[in-house]
Formats: C-alpha cells, structure tokens, sequence
C-alpha cells in the first residue's frame, strides 16, 4: 500500500503526518501502521503517527499514535507541526485557529514570512491537578505536589500534571545526573499510574530557565515533549520556584521552548516547528 507522508519535528521530537483531508486509511490499520512506520531500521523512523483530519469541531483535527502503537491524547510538539502544516498547505487560510485534540480543542496561531510559517504558539489550555485528574492513585484527591515517591530504592518527590495526558516531574541538582534511562521505564508503568505517564526531570536554573529531560509514555526517551514542558513549568510554579505569568525558557535535548502559566491559568507554549522530508511510505500490512 502507498502512503503518502510527511515528516516533521519539533526540537527534535519528529512524527510522520498524514494529511486525512487528501487521503483515507481504515481505522484498524492505524495502530499497525504507526509502528511499523515508526521502525527507524524498517521503516521511515520516528517518535509516532500524526493524522490531520477533518472534523466538525474545529479548524482542523489531530490525532496521535506513539511508536508503540498506542493512541494519546495531546502532543505539544505535534501541535506546533500541524499548526505549521495546516497554514502552509492552505488546510485553514488564518494565521489564528483552532485544532481538536483527543483532551480538547485548543488555539494556535502562526507567525509567518510570506507562506512559511517561521514559529507557532499553541494554547495548551488549563492544567489538570487533582489526582483523580492526572489519573494517579492515592488516598487523598487533592494536588500532587512534591510528594514522597519512592521507587527501586530511590527516594524522590513527585509532582503530578495533566496537560491532557500526564506527568510526573522531579525535580534534581544537576539534569546530567538526572536517573532517566534507569527510573523512567520504571516510573512510567508504576501502578500508581492506572494510565501510565510521562516523566520529566528538571533543573531549575533560575526562575525564568530551566534543565529538562524526558521519559515518553509509549516512545521512550525522547528530544523533546511540549506538553512535558507546559507541565515542568506548571510544577515549578506549584513548589515555588517560578513565578505563574511570567516566561519561562525550558532547555530540552532538541532545543528551547518558551511556557507561561498565565494568570487566567491557561498554560501557553510557544516555539518552532520544521519539516523534515516528504514521501511514499511502501506499506507492506500484515494479513
């Protein structure tokens, strides 16, 4: 089967789009195709799947599929990509509009030189944080926030976030010291989490920067994750050690994205998106 597609990044955290408006694949093949696409020696190579759909409840639809086969909800990085996309191959013809998510719609808005657009701003929405709502376990439903969290003998303090798919964020001295190839496979599938989640370890340099490094739900360590940072900013906020409606800059493996906590408590992220290359994908299905 031929598959048209395009791979994109943002800072690095890259997925192969299908543009849905163009193009139709049946729904049973997704999960198939988002792994077998994603295989870095068999197939195209990448973090997951992004299909840009129709819908009726927004300008434009996404959705996302790890390299596990998994679906989440929302990817901060997938946003700024499909917001680029979508202006630039005249899906919306506004620099301001709205994409659907599987956790909500929500507003991006381009900044362009002619017909490229050069960096998107996305609002990431209001943050979840009761427990319930992140989801994790516990006998108490009121905010995580640098609660003792114990792990394979590692003593850590865990503050939970949900940007639409959760996050567990520690905070550590120094990011290169940061146990994320040991404790984030563990972390992610730790029964406290009924969903999974994704693990971030962050530095705080100072109260407008940050170190960040992440473990992905369903892809492993990653370049990059947006909604990660929207939640590592939102955690360092919740402990004290940055200001809520103020920037700050956020240091990830692929580069730097910009998050405010804005007084009306919508989180906004703000950074670049890049395409990457253009293709056919030779898509052998299994029978």
């Amino acid at each position: 089967m031929e598959i048209p597609y395009t791979k994109m990044h943002g800072l690095g955290n890259s997925y192969i789009f299908l543009d849905l408006f163009h193009f139709s694949i049946e729904e049973e093949m997704l999960a198939d195709l988002a792994v077998q696409a994603a295989n870095v020696h068999t197939g195209i190579g990448s973090d997951g799947l992004i299909l840009i759909h129709p819908t009726d409840n927004a300008d434009v639809g996404m959705r996302i599929f790890n390299k596990d086969g998994s679906e989440g909800k929302n990817c901060g990085n997938g946003l700024r990509c499909v917001a680029k996309f979508a202006y630039e191959n005249n899906l919306v013809n506004k620099p301001q509009f709205i994409i659907e998510t599987k956790a909500g719609n929500v507003t991006a808005e381009v900044f362009h030189e002619g017909d490229k657009v050069e960096e998107v701003t996305i609002d990431m929405g209001v943050p979840d944080l009761l427990r319930q709502e992140i989801p994790m376990r516990g006998k108490d439903n009121g905010r995580v926030v640098g609660e003792s969290f114990e792990i394979s003998h590692h003593p850590l303090e865990v503050t939970a976030v949900s940007m639409g798919n959760p996050h567990a964020v520690f905070f550590v001295d120094k990011i290169e010291e940061a146990p994320l190839y040991e404790l984030g496979p563990m972390i992610t599938n730790d029964s406290r989490f009924p969903e999974g989640v994704n693990v971030e370890f962050v530095e705080i340099v100072s109260e407008k920067e940050m170190h960040f490094r992440v473990w992905e739900r369903g892809s492993g360590v990653t370049q990059a994750c947006g909604t990660g940072a929207c939640a590592a900013v939102v955690a360092s906020i919740l402990n004290g050690y940055s200001q809520k409606n103020t920037e700050t800059c956020v240091h990830l493996s692929g580069g730097d994205l910009f998050i405010k906590w804005a007084a009306d408590d919508h989180v906004w992220m703000r950074g670049k998106a890049e395409l990457t290359t253009q293709g056919t994908f030779y898509w052998k299905r299994k029978s």
